[in-house]
């Protein structure tokens, strides 16, 4: 294999190094001039170890033991009489020593980054008695570095950003490369920085790591992000050394570099004349390559004959800038305007004033369409008056509206009903000429305020409004009367001319001058002995007495008839009476007791007093009704007379039965005769121990005591039947009594019945008979079924 220079130089610095690590690393024990070393006694040859420093290669690589050194003590005379032992930082673990020879190895590979020394511990002993022939002594083994640690980049990757446009040398961003290996020796740790992606449009500087722009007016409208590739290599660069790479992303910034600029030179917009104002016309925009505040502008109109009509403003998040209405548009009275709009940065870059000036100009023609309007009033508000006294179909005003279109079409007027809901006024369809359509009282609505629709008659869709207010003038139509309702009390020890009321009116109507009232008694009134009346000129008037002293019991109230005229044009007037009590009053001619019926009572008998005797008189009537229904509801014994009292046990039901045909609801049986026997009732359930006999055949007697003895027959049948339940029961008889020649008319027994009795004359009672005629009686044409 052939060896360039270079190798082979590189080649024998290596195997120099080798050899003096080899020749530091022999550690020779010297024996001392000293006495020999005793063990026994007391004294001894006092000893010592000699040694050089010991160096290990890291990173060793080999299948044997590396070694490290030799110990030897000047007391081994090469008999195997001393044993050599290692204590301390990886013995046993890494280092092992020839107990016989004193050689160290290193049994594992080191790393210098990890451990960069290791302080161990050596003994000389002898072999039979184990004890140290030497004092123990400590010594290092440091670990020698290789350059093994290529430089890393612990902050990377980078992110940095420049301004656009900036000169060459501008600072970017430090990288910063750390190398692991040591520093104080070799070239092991000394880096150097290299571009390796990013030219030429930035550099590095070799030492320190700072990037730098490269090339002069670098455009972020072009390219604004590059990616940077950084190189730091050991060994100062040299062939031989390791490396580590990181990536920069350089982000290019903004800066006003850029004028702004319309892309045309002219806009038109079509715009309908019916569009309220405030509405947006139209949007333009100028191009600015900039971003961020070098990208705001201000837009503003410059020239044209809109300037009143229209306005512009900038949408701050677009930078648009939004033309607006400002008054209303007539197509009638103008097409088209012209704008001359201007925009321009508001943060201007004085470096870059020359690249020319950061505004441009543009032109905006707007064209008004014809739109179909509404008709338009000649005024918004009409102001109208009228008399309350006004008669129906008077005419009040007239309002006026036209077709603001060319074709100028007529308008017919009608009146907003939910304004007029009382339909005071009518409107002439074709003129407007109000008039009144009711009778008008100003008391009740002073002013009425109606809505007037215009509407086209070539298209009713097109109604036009205009607002009417009526004012009615008010006429003197309501007569004065008192203000108040008044309350007014004399005193029983009034003296003569005392003031005992003041009173004031009121009237609804409304003079111009204002109200002025006249008081004065009614002619009746004027010569009474009780009262008399004073105008007092401003609208009130004074009520005093005319004698000394009033009793109740002689006349409790009095009516007093008062007069009352306003000054309206004609004067209108009107009589209110104003009530005055009688009352008994204290020292301060405070009124206490106004009722003539306080004297009736009996002295010492208040109001409470009565309230309780009342009271006590609705208690004791209570109590009393309370008692008569508690008795009421108290129950009588059910049977008074065991023996002769059996009428509790009677029920009486109006039941006729179902007819011949109704075999289910009685016991037919039963009710034919009472001579029929009764089978004798067991209970189911046991044998039964009293036998009953057959009831006796009644005899030929008085209803009443057949009835009594047929009841009684079967109260005490049911006292001993077994079968009958525990408690009392309801028990039902029915008996027709005894006597009757034919015993009974019941067709049930007909068939069987062997009387000689006639029923012929059945037939001569009519034709409800007829039918038992037939059955009982005795013809040819007797029919049985």
């Amino acid at each position: 294999m052939k060896l360039g220079k270079v190798e082979f130089c590189h080649f024998l610095q290596i195997l120099a190094l080798f050899l003096c690590l080899s020749g530091m690393n022999q550690a020779e024990l010297t024996r001392s001039r000293s006495k020999p070393y005793f063990q026994s006694g007391r004294t001894r040859t006092k000893r010592s170890w000699v040694w050089n420093q010991f160096f290990v290669l890291e990173e060793y690589m080999g299948t044997d033991p590396l070694y490290v050194g030799k110990l030897h003590s000047d007391v081994d005379k090469g008999d195997g009489s001393i044993k050599y032992i290692l204590s301390g930082e990886g013995a046993s673990s890494i280092f092992i020593i020839d107990e016989n020879t004193g050689d160290i190895h290193a049994t594992k590979r080191l790393d210098r980054e990890e451990q960069a020394y290791y302080t161990l511990r050596a003994q000389a002993l002898d072999r039979l008695t184990n004890k140290p022939v030497e004092p123990e002594s400590e010594f290092v083994i440091k670990i020698q570095d290789i350059n093994d640690n290529e430089p890393k980049f612990l902050d990377g990757p980078y992110t940095a950003g420049v301004p656009e446009m900036s000169p060459v040398g501008t600072s970017v961003v430090q990288v910063t490369a750390t190398d692991a290996d040591d520093p104080t020796y070799g070239n092991s740790a000394r880096v150097v920085y290299s571009i390796l992606q990013g030219q030429p449009y930035f550099s590095v500087e070799p030492k320190t790591g700072v990037i730098k722009t490269a090339l002069p007016n670098m455009d972020r409208e072009a390219k604004d992000q590059y990616l940077l590739v950084i190189q730091a290599k050991d060994m100062v660069g040299q062939n031989g050394g390791l490396s580590g790479t990181t990536s920069v992303t350089v982000t290019l910034t903004d800066v006003n570099d850029n004028p702004p600029r319309f892309p045309r030179r002219s806009y038109q917009y079509n715009v309908p004349e019916s569009l309220p104002v405030a509405s947006v016309v139209a949007r333009i925009k100028a191009a600015d390559a900039d971003v961020g505040p070098n990208a705001e502008m201000e837009y503003k109109i410059v020239d044209g004959d809109g300037l009143g009509v229209f306005k512009i403003s900038v949408d701050k998040d677009t930078q648009e800038g939004i033309i607006t209405i400002q008054k209303e548009l007539d197509f009638e009275a103008k097409t088209s305007y012209t704008l001359r709009i201007e925009a321009a940065n508001i943060h201007v870059d004085p470096r870059f004033l020359s690249l020319g000036p950061f505004s441009d100009m543009t032109t905006v023609k707007i064209i008004v369409e014809d739109v179909d309007e509404p008709p338009v009033f000649t005024s918004r508000l009409y102001s109208m008056v009228v008399s309350e006294a006004a008669k129906v179909g008077t005419i009040i005003g007239t309002v006026a509206a036209h077709d603001p279109d060319a074709s100028n079409s007529p308008v017919r007027y009608s009146i907003d009903r939910n304004t007029d809901l009382e339909r005071y006024f009518n409107i002439d369809a074709n003129s407007g000429v109000i008039t009144t359509a009711k009778s008008l009282d100003r008391e009740t609505n002073a002013v009425h305020n109606i809505t007037v629709l215009a509407m086209e008659s070539q298209n009713p869709a097109q109604i036009g409004r205009g607002y009417v207010a009526i004012t009615i003038l008010d006429i003197n139509d309501n007569a004065p009367e008192f203000a108040m309702e008044y309350e007014t009390t004399v005193c029983e020890n009034a003296q003569a001319g005392q003031v005992i009321q003041k009173i004031s009116a009121i009237d609804k109507d409304d003079p111009p001058n204002g109200h002025q009232f006249y008081f004065s008694l009614t002619a009746e009134a004027a010569n009474n002995h009780n009262f008399t009346l004073q105008d007092n000129k401003d609208n009130t008037a004074t009520v005093l007495t005319k004698r000394n002293g009033f009793r109740r019991q002689e006349q409790s109230v009095f009516y007093l008839p008062i007069f009352i005229v306003d000054s309206g044009s004609p004067s209108l007037s009107s009589t209110n009476t104003l009530t005055i009590r009688v009352c008994d009053c204290d020292a301060d001619g405070i009124a206490q007791t106004c009722n003539a019926e306080a004297y009736i009572l009996p002295a010492g008998l208040s109001t409470g007093a009565l309230i309780a005797i009342l009271a006590c008189v609705l208690t004791l009537l209570v109590l009393v009704l309370l008692i008569v229904t508690m008795r009421r509801r108290k129950k009588e014994p059910l049977i008074f007379d065991e023996e002769r009292d059996i009428r509790e046990n009677i029920v009486r039901y109006d039941d006729e039965g179902g007819g011949e045909e109704d075999t289910e609801a009685f016991d037919m049986a039963a009710l034919r005769n009472l001579n029929i026997m009764r089978d004798t009732k067991t209970r189911r359930d046991v044998t039964p121990e009293i036998q009953f006999l057959s009831r006796p055949t009644f005899k030929s007697i008085p209803d009443n005591v057949i009835f009594r003895e047929f009841i009684w027959e079967r109260l005490k049948e049911a006292d001993v039947d077994p079968c009958a339940p525990p408690y009392d029961s309801l028990q039902t008889y029915a008996f027709e009594g005894n006597g009757s020649v034919a015993e009974s008319l019941s067709s049930l027994d007909s068939i069987s019945s062997n009387s000689d009795q006639s029923y012929d004359y059945l037939s001569d009672w009519g034709p409800r008979f007829k039918r038992l005629a037939d059955m009982y009686g005795t013809g040819p044409d007797c029919l049985y079924s």
